[in-house]
Order: structure tokens, then C-alpha cells, then sequence
């Protein structure tokens, strides 16, 4: 799969699968085409040449509101500073399982009062979306996903307003999902730690193209992030979860 802008080619020959219950973390250096890969996946934006499917279906035959039920995007911090309660910005998650009028029902509140509970948002439903702080918007923007109930999870760098916290709280409430409901997810990050941690493979990219993927221990080797970030690392093992730990030399 390519895809190009204004005549330039963004990514090119992508080709990877994401399984059942799985994370995946998308890394590689500003520009190497990690966001555009997130909204192609979500047909934002069309592919030059390649397909994109989904549970064995080509993507371009599902109808917008067929992929809002199975795909769920945790956009980066945008768009979401407008006077709307919290917990009407989290109930548009689950407009795309609503009838024809589009009216919640109590099952859509309770589902969408789980959600920000999960997300540490309890007595946040009657607060304004342009009252929040960055950070909390974003949790809000998670609960939202978390809410679709969908099965595919796009996040793109979720974690960037969290505090160390609420970076774990996210990964764990993803991990969560996948392993309770097989839901998949692909996780755009810069902490290469945070991703060793809790992904289970890495999809490494550098130019618009796959460097490496496999999991986070082959994908996380000294001559992998050099080649991507240019960067020397120090790699250790966490003595604890006996992850690869990444550790930038100055």
C-alpha cells in the first residue's frame, strides 16, 4: 500500500497485518508518514496502489458508518475545545449505533458513563469540553473511543498531554480492551519504553517506508534506532518486566 500528497509519496509498499487482540506501537522520526499511515487505515485519505481490508473485506466497500463502528481514531489533541459537555462529546462516539434519528439510549449513557470512569473522568459528564485542560480533553477524547465499542483502536500519540499516570492508565485501559473483547490497536508514541512495555509487536518507520516490525525486542535494537532517529542508545533489560529498556546517550 502507497499513498501520495500533491504528487509526493508519503508511504510506500506498506504491508503488514494486525491481528486479534494484538498492539501494535507505530514508531519512527517526525515525518516518516505515522499519522498519514493512521488515517489511511481509516480511510481518511486513499491509497495510490494496494488495499487496505478489513476482516477479509477491501476498506472502500464499507460505508463510513460501518467503519465508525469497527474503527475508533484517538486523533492528536485537536478540534475538541468547543462548548459541549464532556459527556455529549463521548455519547458522538456511539452515534454510529444509534437508530434513525440518532437519539441515545440508556445503554449508550451507561456504556459512555463506563468510559469516562475508565478514563478517570468520574464528575467530568457536566464539564465543558473548552473548560478542560489539555491532558483532561484527551482523556475525554480516549473515552470517546473506548465508548464506540469498536474493534479496531487508532491512537495517534495519546499519551503526548498525559502525565506519567495517565500515560500508564491509557496503555492499560488498551491492553484491557484487546484482551477482553479481541478488539486490535496501533499506537502511534515517541516513549520507546512505554511501547516495549506494553505492545506486542513494533511497526518501525523511517521515509515513509518499514524499517522493521516484529516484536519490540528485535524491532528495538541499537542499529534499528540509530538508523530511524540517529541517535546512539544504551539497551539494557527492565529487571522487573525484563522488557528491553532504551536509554538515549548524549
Amino acid at each position: 500500500m502507497s499513498v501520495s500528497y500533491n504528487g509526493r509519496e508519503v508511504l510506500r509498499d506498506i504491508s503488514f497485518e494486525l491481528c486479534e487482540g494484538e498492539i501494535v506501537a507505530l514508531l519512527g522520526p517526525n515525518g516518516a508518514g505515522k499519522t498519514t499511515l493512521i488515517r489511511a487505515l481509516n480511510r481518511a485519505v486513499p491509497t495510490v496502489n494496494g488495499e487496505i481490508h478489513l476482516d477479509g473485506k477491501a476498506i472502500k466497500e464499507y460505508s463510513r458508518r460501518e467503519i465508525g463502528r469497527q474503527i475508533a481514531v484517538v486523533a492528536q489533541e485537536n478540534e475538541t475545545k468547543f462548548p459541549v459537555t464532556v459527556l455529549e462529546f463521548v455519547l458522538a462516539g456511539r452515534f454510529v449505533h444509534g437508530g434513525a434519528f440518532g437519539w441515545e439510549t440508556d445503554d449508550d449513557i451507561a456504556i459512555a458513563r463506563l468510559a469516562l470512569r475508565d478514563c478517570d473522568l468520574s464528575g467530568f459528564a457536566d464539564r465543558l469540553m473548552n473548560e478542560l485542560s489539555g491532558g483532561e480533553r484527551q482523556r475525554v477524547v480516549l473515552a470517546r473511543a473506548l465508548a464506540t465499542e469498536a474493534n479496531v483502536l487508532l491512537l495517534d500519540e495519546p499519551t503526548a498531554n498525559l502525565d506519567l499516570a495517565h500515560q500508564a492508565m491509557m496503555f492499560r485501559l488498551v491492553r484491557g480492551r484487546c484482551r477482553s473483547a479481541n478488539a486490535s490497536a496501533i499506537v502511534i508514541t515517541h516513549d520507546l519504553n512505554m511501547a516495549s512495555e506494553f505492545v506486542d509487536r513494533v511497526l518501525l518507520l523511517k521515509d515513509g517506508r518499514v524499517l522493521a516490525i516484529g516484536v519490540p525486542a528485535e524491532v528495538l535494537t541499537a542499529e534499528n534506532i540509530d538508523s530511524a532517529f540517529g541517535v546512539k542508545v544504551l539497551l539494557d533489560e527492565n529487571p522487573v518486566s525484563r522488557s528491553v529498556r532504551v536509554t538515549t546517550l548524549f
